[in-house]
């Protein structure tokens, strides 16, 4: 009886162990996940000067219906919420990268849940790159 037991609990823990993927595998999981959510959530832009990003960045938030809740210069963050018939929620990090380049990170929630949907970091991010041509350029 007793062997009949060992053996039994032996094929239990070689089934849990072949059978179920490791926490060491669903950690490397969901870091792969959040590194392909990061490629969409970030672009660098051709300028050093992370001020004149950020300004834009209020200014496209804006353009696109958000009221900013808080920017921070020193920081480099700016978050934002857009209440219509649905709640949205970003926050942009402005950060240098190099001497020339500044690369900025959007994360958008909508309704509480993290967007993945690449186009709409694409429209966020064509709106800014527009912004930010403009405001080189001095166009009002």
């Amino acid at each position: 009886m007793r062997h009949a037991l060992r053996v039994s609990l032996a094929i239990l823990i070689a089934l849990f162990a072949t059978g179920c993927p490791s926490t060491q595998e669903r950690l490397l999981d969901s870091n792969v996940d959040q590194l392909k959510v990061r490629s969409i959530e970030t672009r660098s832009f051709d300028t050093a000067d992370r001020k004149a990003v950020l300004r834009a960045t209020v200014a496209t938030l804006q353009d696109l219906g958000f009221v900013v809740d808080k920017a921070d210069g020193d920081l480099g963050t700016v978050t934002a919420t857009k209440l219509a018939g649905y709640s949205a929620r970003v926050t942009v990090t402005v950060r240098p990268k190099g001497t020339k380049q500044v690369t900025v990170r959007a994360s958008i929630e909508h309704n509480e849940k993290t967007v993945e949907d690449p186009q709409t970091y694409q429209d966020f991010f064509s709106a800014l790159g527009k912004s930010l041509f403009l405001s080189a350029n001095e166009v009002d």
